[in-house]
């Protein structure tokens, strides 16, 4: 069993409104890493050996799963700050369940 598909690491059932939050959290962080890889692969090292257009459009495809997924398991943690910040502007109305 993978570290990601261990029950004690699921996130306990959420509905309605913070639903809503979480998920639009979540896109916008793999939209950030998704623009972070981006940019990141714009660097020019001089070694164009290999490089061709299939190429670019499959490391844009890889570069855009991984953004996915990284945002999916909150590898990077922005979309849990983004939602709790949200979260804390919205008020009672989108609050966690048990909190």
């Amino acid at each position: 069993m993978s570290p990601l598909s261990a029950p004690s690491l699921a996130a306990p059932p959420i509905s309605g409104e913070r639903a809503k939050l979480t998920a639009a959290a979540k896109q916008f962080e793999a939209i950030f890493i998704r623009q972070m890889l981006s940019a990141a692969r714009q660097t020019d090292f001089g070694g164009g050996l290999f490089d061709s257009e299939a190429l670019g459009t499959f490391r844009q495809m890889q570069d855009e799963r991984f953004a996915d997924l990284a945002a999916q398991t909150g590898a990077f943690g922005i979309a849990k700050q983004i939602e709790a910040q949200l979260a804390s502007q919205l008020g009672a109305a989108i609050a966690k369940p048990g909190a």
